[in-house]
């Protein structure tokens, strides 16, 4: 009997699915600051130490809750992910490729892959729709609360969780199964199965990876930007994507009929490398 075929759609969150950085939905707030005073501070700090931009925010979001008296637990975190805004068409839109998957006889499976922080996304509306969530954490001493940055995903680091998905590892700390040789066959994903959504720069290489390995990378980006748009068309032009299109995931957009499309040439290259094993 042979295999359905899994494609598997990785996500960038900020910029992607939404239209903001997840700490500008509640945690921002919560620290009596604006977005704009936020994100200033924790360039400076990147800047003036030299450091890593996401471990600069993290460190930031440690100061700023212990200043003014926020206990960051999990459950707090998750808190400020239940109010996340998210674009058009997207609490649907993980129904409705599933849907079409299942009508092509494809498995179809979702994974976020952000700079961000994984409990705020757990805490969104849309976190039951990831087979896993690849971002930042910090770990918690033994009252639950954040002491440390336990993972921090930049640029590059987005790149290792490509490999995860493609070996079936989900763990984040795994260094050995990830680094592992394993026979294409035996890969539960390969790359060529893969559509790989980002919206700007944090997204630049792992979207090379994948197009580099036969997959599909999609620039998103908010029609309301004219600046956006302008980073898309640019990631297009340098080959680092193979589509851009608009950040609308509605039944009827551009992104579900895009996504369809690559779905039937997935399912339909698979069913031409089963006669390519002819014995």
């Amino acid at each position: 009997m042979r295999r359905k075929p899994i494609v598997a759609l990785i996500y960038d969150f900020d910029g992607t699915l939404s239209p903001g950085n997840m700490q500008e939905f509640g945690f921002i707030q919560a620290v009596g600051s604006t977005p704009e005073e936020f994100w200033a501070k924790s360039d400076g700090i990147a800047i003036g130490q030299d450091a890593s931009n996401v471990l600069s925010y993290m460190k930031l979001m440690f100061d700023e809750a212990a200043k003014n008296g926020i206990r960051l637990t999990r459950e707090h975190f998750r808190s400020f992910g239940a109010d996340i805004k998210l674009y058009e068409g997207v609490r649907e839109w993980f129904r409705n490729v599933n849907e079409y998957g299942r009508q092509h006889g494809v498995i179809v499976e979702h994974y976020i892959n952000s700079s961000g922080l994984k409990e705020i996304v757990e805490g969104s509306p849309i976190a039951k729709e990831f087979k896993y969530i690849f971002a930042g954490t910090f770990i918690y001493n033994s009252n639950g609360e954040a002491v440390w940055p336990g993972v921090a995903v930049d640029y590059t680091g987005k790149t290792q969780f490509l490999f995860k998905i493609q070996k079936g590892i989900s763990s984040l700390r795994d260094a050995q199964k990830v680094n592992a040789s394993v026979p294409d066959d035996d890969k539960r994903i390969p790359f060529t199965n893969m559509i790989y959504f980002g919206d700007g720069e944090t997204d630049i290489p792992s979207m090379k990876l994948v197009n580099m390995f036969g997959g599909n990378a999609i620039a998103v980006f908010d029609p309301a930007k004219p600046r956006k748009k302008e980073t898309a068309q640019k990631l297009l032009r340098q080959g680092r994507v193979n589509f851009i299109t608009p950040a609308s995931y509605t039944k009827d957009s551009r992104t579900f009929r895009l996504v369809c499309a690559i779905i039937d040439k997935i399912k339909a290259d698979t069913e031409l490398m089963q006669y390519s094993r002819y014995k």
